[in-house]
């Protein structure tokens, strides 16, 4: 282990992340104990100048902000092949850790949570950053409850010099938005997804996305409608199916505008409930516990060792064929329901050609040949949709390619509902 690090003196590891070490660290000149995020530039010589370049950036976004939910950043410097940036020292727990120890927070407790990152979020929106990779590995919660947004290492910034090249999809999958999926340009509206996404996660025990890898995870993201939370945990309010359904908007225009308003009735949504009297300090680590801080910079979208374990053992019971599970599939199903230009958008991600109408129809044929199920009738609901249908631009040139087609998209459906 090294002993320093420009001016710090090093004096422990706290954790290992995707790009370098997190270190607890000693400031000498004011006698301050902080945290150093590294990175170690000599991993990834092709990309250098671009990995150094987010990891200046995220200095640079946070150390803009200064707001209670949002981790202050006192210094950046380079050491050799080390980069480093140096933070406030967070004597608390990941929110990951608290949510995978695998009980249930009391309602009232997630919703203040989540309203504390909500305005730390809309705090850093006012500044035209948006975050761009909010999940609860990035959510650190200290004495009293009080939580404070980490790793802006991926944030977009309108001054930024760092370019995201076109279709190249930025954050975690399980947490994307449909257009950070579809690798579109994104604003403050993405944060708002994925922090519904982690809302629902924490009211319900489990994510509204799931699948066996990246592929299926991107498929129900842009089209699966998860059900509403009360139906998988009594104790939610029906206010909080709302609040969730609005954050989880497919559209644009039908999501929360900003982070603020998401806030505001997360808190008018909590003084409905009577105080459960079970909160505890969730900063401690039970015994025998550590503490495990987020990775260093995270720019790929890849899940690591740890989130794909992760994924698996939190995915449906309900599993898509693999005649669906793919990018080939996601392809077919954004060229039956998006619009031409998302579809061009898509195939960029993905770096394939867009899908034949011929391909289409024989993909259907098979899946038909070896389907087990009927189609089942898609859930209406008597609220907003948790998960609005794309506008379909597509028609077929016969007849027996729409039905087919028709057809297909029932079994989707069935096999996701």
């Amino acid at each position: 282990m090294i002993s320093q690090l420009g001016r710090y003196e090093v004096l422990g590891e706290l954790g290992q992340g995707a790009m370098g070490v997190v270190y607890k660290a000693k400031d000498p000149l004011i006698d301050r104990v902080v945290a150093i995020k590294t990175i170690n530039l000599g991993l990834a010589m092709d990309e250098k100048e671009e990995y150094e370049g987010r990891f200046y950036q995220e200095a640079k976004a946070a150390g803009r902000l200064n707001h209670p939910n949002i981790v202050t950043i006192y210094d950046v410097g380079k050491s050799g092949d080390v980069a480093y940036i140096a933070m406030e020292f967070l004597e608390g727990r990941e929110l990951r850790d608290i949510m995978n120890e695998g009980e249930l927070l009391p309602v009232d407790q997630v919703l203040n949570i989540v309203a504390q990152v909500a305005e730390g979020l809309a705090y850093a929106h006012e500044y035209d950053i948006v975050h761009r990779d909010v999940k609860p590995s990035n959510i650190m919660v200290i004495r009293n409850g009080h939580v404070k947004i980490t790793d802006f290492g991926i944030a977009r910034m309108a001054s930024s010099s760092v370019r995201t090249q076109t279709g190249m999809v930025l954050g975690s999958p399980k947490y994307m938005s449909p257009e950070q999926v579809m690798g579109k340009s994104i604003d403050q509206r993405s944060d708002i997804f994925s922090l519904g996404v982690m809302l629902y996660e924490m009211l319900t025990g489990q994510a509204p996305f799931n699948g066996e890898n990246v592929n299926a995870i991107m498929y129900q993201t842009l089209n699966a409608v998860p059900p509403p939370p009360n139906m998988l945990n009594p104790a939610v309010p029906e206010m909080a199916n709302f609040i969730v359904a609005k954050a989880l908007a497919k559209g644009l225009e039908d999501r929360y505008q900003n982070a603020k308003d998401f806030a505001v009735d997360l808190r008018n949504c909590r003084d409905t409930l009577p105080r459960s009297g079970q909160q505890v300090d969730l900063s401690k680590s039970p015994v025998g516990g550590e503490k495990k801080l987020p990775d260093a910079i995270d720019i790929t979208g890849r899940m690591g060792a740890d989130e794909e374990e992760e994924e698996a053992k939190s995915a449906s019971h309900v599993r898509l064929s693999k005649a669906f599970d793919s990018a080939v599939a996601t392809m077919r199903l954004a060229a039956l329901t998006a619009t031409s230009e998302d579809v061009d958008e898509l195939s960029k991600t993905f770096n394939m050609g867009r899908p034949s109408a011929e391909s289409i129809n024989q993909a259907g044929q098979a899946a038909l040949a070896a389907g087990s199920v009927s189609p089942a009738q898609p859930r209406h609901t008597t609220h907003q949709s948790l998960a609005e249908p794309l506008t379909q631009s597509r028609g077929g040139n016969l007849l027996v390619v729409i039905i087919v087609l028709m057809v297909l998209l029932g079994i989707i459906l069935y096999f996701v509902f």
